[in-house]
């Protein structure tokens, strides 16, 4: 795919990647400029400076010649467990992403060597945790440490190589798309571009990025399956009366697709269903509303500016792009809303299992007493949600000081990341856990599922033999997050 804008570049690009010859003659143009402001010989935070508490320490021209790669040397700390290929390569993407509004004044040369990266089949072991400093810059020196040889790769199935794996001889190559042949051994960092490498938090950002399709699954799942558990109950259908969402557009939308889904009831079971059944509307509402504040968030991080010192209209700006707290508190916002959702989803599980409420055989069981039925399944869902708990403190907060007080605060967004991703998966087997009982309810309940749930209910049901008898049921659940969730 040709890429001729920044925003072209997005997690579902095409590859093999190329950018355009416009967008490189504007990298050129912007790096002539850069190193034309640099010639001054004025202080330029970690081109000739150090960095951190070492700030103050103005660099002589043999130390500037090393610096930038021995900011990855130095900072390269993590170890691991490694993060998923897909991660990884997110994160590469991002980085790329963001040197491409021209912000960092990184090289042509340095966008090149990023989409070799990205069309090698290989990414960069990156540390799942240990960030620790104000911004990323960890994780960040073990993503770029590849680019000139330093650190370790990993292809799709998780082998590890040594990043020189990557790197050609200098003038060879065919750049046939061989592993061996497409990063550029004779490339070296320029003045500025090590610290642009380890600029802002676009590790956080890419992973993030990665989140936004899994999770508008996920939220449309959990009020599909919220709508069969009123459906197979037979819940009075008040609370989703198009008049209760007055005042909030969004959650009268949710009402009405609940409700939509759910199918119309003419004698409800009960006066008033359990609570679970009554605030679906609500739940799924605010989870919505967190992941489009959490989609926006994720815009900013990859169109506002993130390098420090950046390079605007020709002059160097020491920026604060690195503090990622309006990603990472966005990302704890949601790790909430999804927890608090997997409660009142594990709680309409518990009611599903209960005669008095389904008026079906105890636990959903064909034979309840000598058949268990679901109520494994509700323990399951039970010890998920309290590793959700668990997750639910944010990672935002807790700052502690580093670099002899110079980096005095952090937000962790590279661990609110972290935490979210976790979320998800999370999240998303608590629902299967509910679409799995909502299913066996409606099969011995012997009650129509009503028509905007027919589909879902028939990929359920592709994956998932008749429930007879007891069984493994992980391996059911297994099924449903693989091909329904």
């Amino acid at each position: 795919m040709l890429i001729e804008r920044p925003e072209d570049l997005t997690l579902t690009s095409p590859g093999p990647l190329e950018l355009s010859p416009a967008l490189l003659a504007s990298l050129r143009t912007n790096r002539d400029r850069l190193l034309s402001a640099l010639s001054s010989g004025a202080p330029v935070y970690g081109v000739n400076t150090g960095m951190g508490a070492m700030s103050k320490r103005r660099l002589d021209e043999p130390e500037q010649r090393v610096h930038q790669r021995n900011l990855l040397l130095g900072r390269a700390v993590g170890g691991a467990p490694w993060l998923p290929y897909a991660e990884a390569r997110a994160v590469v993407l991002a980085r790329l992403r963001t040197f491409l509004t021209g912000d960092a004044g990184v090289s042509a040369e340095l966008c090149q060597q990023l989409v070799a990266l990205l069309n090698s089949g290989y990414v960069p072991a990156i540390p799942l945790e240990g960030a620790g400093s104000a911004g990323e810059i960890i994780p960040l020196a073990h993503a770029a440490g590849p680019l000139v040889g330093i650190g370790t790769v990993v292809d799709a199935e998780g082998n590890c190589y040594p990043a020189d794996h990557l790197l050609r001889a200098a003038g060879g190559g065919s750049g046939s798309g061989d592993a061996g042949s497409l990063l550029s051994s004779s490339f070296e960092l320029g003045p500025k571009e090590g610290i642009a490498l380890l600029a802002g938090v676009p590790g956080a950002t890419g992973r993030v990025w990665l989140q936004g399709e899994p999770l508008a699954r996920l939220v449309g799942r959990m009020g599909e399956v919220a709508a069969g558990g009123l459906a197979v109950v037979g819940a009075s259908r008040d609370p989703y009366e198009a008049r209760v969402g007055r005042g909030d557009e969004l959650l009268a939308g949710e009402q009405a697709r609940i409700l939509q889904l759910a199918g119309s009831e003419n004698s409800p079971g009960a006066l008033q269903a359990p609570v679970s059944f009554r605030v679906a509307g609500q739940v799924v509402s605010h989870v919505r509303r967190t992941v489009v504040r959490l989609t926006e968030a994720v815009d900013r991080g990859l169109d506002g500016v993130t390098d420090s010192p950046a390079f605007l209209d020709g002059e160097f700006l020491g920026t604060a792009g690195f503090h990622g707290i309006d990603l990472a508190a966005h990302c704890d916002h949601v790790v909430a809303a999804l927890t608090h959702a997997a409660e009142v989803s594990t709680a309409r599980i518990h009611r599903l299992l209960d005669p008095a409420v389904t008026g079906l055989p105890a636990q959903l069981a064909r034979v309840p007493g000598p058949q268990a039925g679901l109520v494994s399944v509700h323990k399951r869902a039970v010890a998920t949600t309290h590793a959700l708990r668990r997750l639910s403190l944010p990672a935002a907060i807790g700052a502690m000081e580093t670099s002899n007080g110079q980096e005095d605060v952090q937000a962790f967004t590279w661990e609110a990341a972290g935490n979210l991703t976790t979320a998800v998966r999370l999240a998303r087997e608590v629902v299967a856990a509910e679409l799995l009982v909502v299913h066996q309810a409606f099969a011995l309940s012997g009650r129509e599922v009503p028509a905007g749930l027919r589909e879902l209910h028939a990929a359920v049901q592709a994956v998932v033999p008749p429930i007879d008898a007891d069984r493994p049921f992980g391996l059911d659940l297994q099924a449903i997050l693989d091909h329904v969730m």
